[in-house]
């Protein structure tokens, strides 16, 4: 019998592409990860792996087996999600994930009628950028998160995680009535590596030009308090931008920042995260949209 939470390391691997990878994704160690498949390719009782020196590569057979255990794994989280619905209401621990913005703005009343209408719920929010959240549901680190996708952004896809749309907001420019004519400014966006840095970037590509970066700020109300002060022009979304400071000038731009509810492909009927989803569209009634 193949045990799930080998395959579940043997798909990590087909994923990230080394062992360490791996063991950093899932917080065990190099060498157990490397035990575990080593198990692995016994109870399958053909080659998984090839081992050349430090680098490890699939076999045929474990890019076979990678297929399978995706539809395995996710078949166990929708048993998972039937056997939780029949114990009755929602409980325990919720793991949420949420963007600043989502955090500051959405979750609070999101929570607090998650909670008063299931008491037993004890809901646990980490802060996380939208790239992460991927890895994060995969390890099993979160069981929902709030992500977000721009314009010019492709959204992050993943066959083993779904999403449910919750709401589109506009953005907006400071300063300037248009990309274009920011063409010789000094820009503020997010860190490298963060949508919201690749929003801003494509976007001025799409104006025609390279912008030059002086600044690298993630949280908007900081990022429109160096724009108060002259320190360059930035893009913000609705949200972050409802009461800017005295002398910031917006301009609303054709493009939209989306957001959506994201969790493990097989476990949206989960009765805890159904609870949450729903208490995120109850809260989204209530923003300054």
């Amino acid at each position: 019998m193949l045990d799930p939470r080998k395959l579940h390391l043997l798909r990590e691997l087909a994923r990230r592409g080394t062992i360490a990878a791996v063991a950093e994704a899932v917080t065990f160690t190099p060498s157990a990860v490397s035990q575990q498949l080593s198990a692995l390719e016994r109870e399958a009782g053909v080659p998984l792996l090839e081992r050349t020196g430090r680098t490890v590569t699939l076999t045929p057979a474990g890019h076979l087996l990678v297929e399978h255990a995706q539809a395995v794994l996710e078949q166990l989280e929708r048993a998972s999600a039937a056997l939780a619905a029949a114990r009755g209401g929602p409980s325990g621990p919720l793991r949420i994930g949420a963007f600043p913005t989502a955090a500051r703005v959405l979750l609070p009343p999101a929570l607090a009628g998650l909670t008063g209408a299931h008491p037993g719920l004890e809901p646990m929010v980490a802060e996380i950028d939208p790239a992460d959240v991927s890895a994060a549901l995969r390890a099993g680190e979160l069981d929902v998160a709030l992500v977000h996708e721009y314009d010019f952004v492709p959204p992050v896809t993943d066959a083993l995680i779904e999403t449910e749309p919750l709401f589109s907001e506009p953005m907006y420019l400071t300063d300037r009535p248009s990309v274009a004519a920011a063409r010789t400014d000094a820009w503020i966006t997010g860190k490298p590596g963060t949508l919201c840095h690749t929003m801003a970037i494509r976007a001025c590509q799409a104006a025609g030009f390279e912008p030059v970066v002086r600044h690298h700020v993630d949280d908007f109300d900081t990022v429109l308090a160096l724009a108060a002060a002259g320190q360059g022009v930035a893009l913000v979304p609705h949200l972050a931008a409802t009461a800017p400071p005295p002398g910031v000038r917006l301009t609303r731009l054709p493009l939209s920042r989306r957001t959506l509810a994201a969790f493990r492909k097989g476990n949206g009927g989960h009765p805890a995260i159904v609870a949450a989803v729903t208490a995120f569209r109850s809260a989204v009634t209530h923003l300054p949209l």
